[in-house]
């Protein structure tokens, strides 16, 4: 699998010809103004909750490249009432899509639409593709949930946010790591501003010790995963 880092908490997996679209917040990223959003194509746009930080340019690729978008109904039918005409709303659980299996898992955060209206819940995903599986945690704290992860399979690579005051930081997502049973980990939600700016250095040796491996990705670059 491929994966892309658009900065933030913005990544795309791109796998069994399809291209799969997280959490796009670039135009409003002060350290990701190389990145064009129009250049960024997308079959899928998976929310993991409302903040203007996660969806501030779902609208604007939806709309260009007719992307569905998956999120809890509250954020589905929020894009849905913006115009976005590829919508599927679901929440905690799993859903067969044609790309492969999705299940939407609980994170322990906020959410509320950039317009200030109900959010929903906040979580993650672990998909099951074809070529492997992966969780993304979106935007939480360390919860003893996480310790379900591998019963829904083990996982190739799991995205974890690391930057810590409103999320994880690096030592609460080794912890992650941990409980996920996943040695291979793409840092996210870090260095974007001055309250979640982490210690790269520090954190790549943090996982090296523990046998695990942190990737922390270039804004714009792909990597293998």
């Amino acid at each position: 699998m491929q994966l892309t880092y658009y900065g933030h908490a913005c990544f795309a997996v791109e796998a069994g010809g399809k291209k799969l679209l997280f959490d796009p917040f670039i135009s409003g990223n002060p350290i990701a103004g190389h990145i064009d959003i129009n250049s960024i194509e997308a079959d899928y746009i998976l929310l993991s909750h409302g903040h203007g930080d996660h969806v501030a340019d779902c609208k604007a690729i939806a709309d260009r490249t007719g992307a569905t978008i998956i999120a809890t109904a509250e954020v589905a039918n929020w894009f849905k009432k913006q115009g976005c005409a590829h919508t599927h709303s679901m929440n905690y659980g799993p859903f067969l899509a044609e790309f492969g299996l999705v299940r939407m898992v609980p994170a322990a955060h906020s959410s509320s639409m950039p317009d200030g209206s109900y959010g929903g819940n906040p979580g993650g995903f672990v998909i099951k593709l074809a070529e492997g599986s992966f969780y993304y945690a979106g935007d939480t704290c360390l919860t003893m949930d996480m310790q379900l992860i591998p019963r829904y399979g083990k996982l190739d690579f799991a995205v974890l946010p690391i930057g810590g005051n409103f999320t994880m930081d690096p030592s609460d997502a080794l912890a992650a790591a941990a409980f996920i049973q996943c040695k291979k980990i793409v840092g996210v939600h870090y260095n974007t501003w001055p309250p979640i700016s982490i210690n790269k250095e520090q954190a790549t040796n943090m996982f090296s010790s523990d046998g695990r491996e942190l990737l922390l990705p270039g804004i714009g670059e792909t990597i293998s995963v």
